[in-house]
Order: C-alpha cells, then sequence, then structure tokens
C-alpha cells in the first residue's frame, strides 16, 4: 500500500434526539471523515470519533484535524506499507497520545489493505462472526419513568442488553426503579463516566442490589488503582473504558483486579492494531470484551461492526442501527437490527457498506486535500 492523498471533511449530522452523559450533552455531532486514496486508484473511507468538546478525552475533532495534517499524515503520505499493522508501531515513534486521530489513520489502511486483498473488513482481520449482538445506550433521563418507558421500547425492539447513564442524583434510584418495573431477567448494565469518587463507595456498593451485568468506568478516566480498590467491594463487575487506551493499561487491570471487563474503542486505543491485541490478551485470560461506540456516522460503526466480529466480543455492543441516532445515515445500506443483532458484512470487501457523496457533500463544512 502507498497512500498518495487524504482528504479531510468535517460534516454536521443531528441527533434524532439529545444525548446526555455526565459530562455534558450532544445534540449535533460533529464528525470528521477520511477518504485515504492509495496509489493504485483503491479508495477507503475512516472516520475519527473524536467529539466536539474534550469531556470524553483530551481529544476534539479540532485538535485531530491539526494532529492528521501535521503530524499523521506526513508519515503515511508516499510510504510503502507491505501491511496495515506496521503503521500503528511507525505512528508511536516519538510521538505521544493522539490516539484518536493516529486510528482515523491506522483503521483506514486495515480497510484499504482488505479491499485491495478483495476480503471483507471482519475476516480480514480475524473476525469469526456473521452477526453482532447489539445494546443500547441511554442517556441520562429526566426521570425515572421516562427512563423505564425508553429501555422497555429498547427491549421491545430486541436489544440485547441496555446501557444506562448515571450520574450522583440520576443513579440509584433510577436503576431500581428500572430493574424493578423490567424484571431480573433484562439484561442490564450500568455507565458512569467518571461520575464518582471512592468518597461515593457506599452508594456504588448500593448497585449491587440489581443484578447488573457490569457497571462502567466509575471512576476517574485514568485510573486502574483505585478501581481496584472499588472492584474489592462490589460484587457487580467493574468494566474499564476510558482508562484503558492500550494493551498495557489492560494488563495493569488484570494484574491489579481493576476491573473483570473490558470496553475496547478502537479509536480510544490508537486503532485496530492495538485492539487486536487487547482482545487476544482478555481472551488468553478469560476476560470478556464488548465494543463500545462514540455516536459515530455509518462510517465509523462500519469499523465497530468489524471489530466486534472477532471471537471474545461476547457481550452485546453499542453497535446500534443507524436510525438509533440519525434520521438519515451517510451510507448505504443504513446500518439495521434484526432480533437484537446485526449482519456483519461478509459479501464484499472491505468496509461493506458505500458512502452516499452527495449527502455527505451537502453536510461538509470544511474539507482539506493532503498529498505527499
Amino acid at each position: 500500500m502507498r497512500l498518495d492523498r487524504i482528504v479531510l471533511r468535517e460534516i454536521r449530522l443531528e441527533l434524532k434526539e439529545p444525548f446526555r452523559i455526565s459530562s455534558g450533552e450532544v445534540r449535533e455531532r460533529r464528525i470528521l471523515l477520511l477518504e485515504l486514496h492509495d496509489a493504485s486508484g483503491a479508495t477507503v473511507w475512516s472516520e475519527c470519533v473524536a467529539g466536539e468538546a474534550p469531556n470524553y478525552s483530551s481529544e476534539t475533532i479540532d485538535t485531530a484535524w491539526i494532529v492528521i495534517t501535521q503530524w499523521v499524515a506526513p508519515r503515511v503520505l508516499g510510504k510503502t506499507f507491505d501491511h496495515p499493522g506496521a503503521v500503528h508501531a511507525m505512528l508511536d515513534v516519538d510521538f505521544r497520545g493522539h490516539n484518536m486521530a493516529k486510528a482515523a489513520v491506522e483503521m483506514g489502511m486495515w480497510a484499504l489493505a482488505a479491499t485491495m486483498a478483495g476480503e471483507p473488513l471482519a475476516r480480514f482481520i480475524g473476525g469469526t462472526r456473521a452477526e453482532i449482538a447489539t445494546g443500547i445506550s441511554l442517556g441520562i433521563q429526566s426521570s425515572p419513568d421516562v427512563l423505564i418507558a425508553k429501555a422497555r421500547a429498547a427491549l421491545d425492539a430486541g436489544y440485547r442488553k441496555v446501557k444506562i447513564k448515571i450520574e450522583p442524583g440520576h443513579d440509584v434510584e433510577w436503576i431500581a426503579a428500572a430493574r424493578s418495573a423490567l424484571g431480573a431477567d433484562a439484561h442490564l448494565m450500568a455507565d458512569a463516566n467518571n461520575a464518582y469518587t471512592l468518597a461515593d463507595i457506599d452508594r456504588l456498593v448500593a448497585f449491587d442490589a440489581f443484578g447488573l451485568m457490569m457497571i462502567e468506568q466509575p471512576l476517574a478516566h485514568d485510573d486502574i488503582r483505585r478501581h481496584a480498590e472499588l472492584q474489592k467491594r462490589l460484587k457487580t463487575p467493574i468494566c474499564l473504558d476510558e482508562s484503558i487506551t492500550g494493551l498495557d493499561k489492560a494488563q495493569d487491570m488484570v494484574a491489579l483486579g481493576s476491573g473483570r471487563i473490558v470496553n475496547v474503542k478502537a479509536g480510544r486505543v490508537g486503532g485496530f492494531t492495538p485492539s487486536i491485541a487487547i482482545h487476544d490478551f482478555c481472551q488468553e485470560r478469560g476476560v470478556p470484551v464488548w465494543c463500545g461506540g462514540m455516536l459515530e456516522s455509518g462510517v465509523g460503526r462500519a469499523y465497530n461492526v468489524a471489530i466486534a466480529s472477532l471471537p471474545n466480543f461476547t457481550l452485546p455492543g453499542d453497535v446500534s442501527p443507524s436510525a438509533r441516532y440519525w434520521a438519515r445515515d451517510i451510507v448505504s445500506p443504513e446500518w439495521t437490527m434484526d432480533r437484537g443483532m446485526v449482519r456483519v458484512p461478509l459479501d464484499r470487501p472491505g468496509i461493506g457498506v458505500d458512502v452516499d457523496r452527495e449527502r455527505v457533500a451537502s453536510l461538509t463544512v470544511r474539507t482539506q486535500e493532503l498529498r505527499p
């Protein structure tokens, strides 16, 4: 592979409804799309999952744009790569952080290699599934009754898991009401997005009464040690998300007992190469993983579906269909769900969907073309 051009585009997609977590609310998603052009003529699309504000990670769409144009693209444009697995290591040399910016290009290189090899991306990276169990992520709701109604509708629609966003003041009572209304068999989990400290330990231990699948990232975004203290007190498995920024952090989690489940977001860890390494490490040690979402368009969702096809992604992921978030997606066909399952596109090479260029053009607010 030898890239001779990368085109960056920022588009803006309005969510069907506001999505609120403990650190903020999103109504319109600013999305950074990349189009990678190989010297052979092959072309693929990828997506940078960074948000508008630095509330999930330190990266934003604006920092990623600068980092890709000034440091990532110059390292890959005009260079020859025999395999996409070499891209991650090259981008890490004397280049700290900025995992989401790196991943946008690194994952695109994997898709480019799959396309040129005539293989579906999922199979090219070692995926074994033909369909992915999917859950839904519900933002913080205004009342327990609203939460119950949305969760019940999601379960009736076939979702295999309901993730409930929480924060102090919208937590124990909300989860208790949902469990009581939906019954003991409903697959529920809570996601705190680092809204708590160990000073809240008694409140966090109260979640043990509700038979949750897990509680995700209750403590600080970069913490490993304090989660180990909390997990000793909790029967409910802790799932780490923001804290797992690479294989080393997953190794630390297992060594210290900081959690029992890992949420793998390829953008957060720097791409497919580290995601596969984390997957393999966790599989060897009996630690289940699942694929989280970042309010991606249909392009980013294609990469989530591919990585979630790996064998140790045994829990339902945040790979909801297009209609969950968008009145109209930017890909064809749009992502759909049947019986709580999203089909892995194995009938064509690459990411498995086409990008609607006319729609992207109508949504584009800025663009930049990069060459060697």
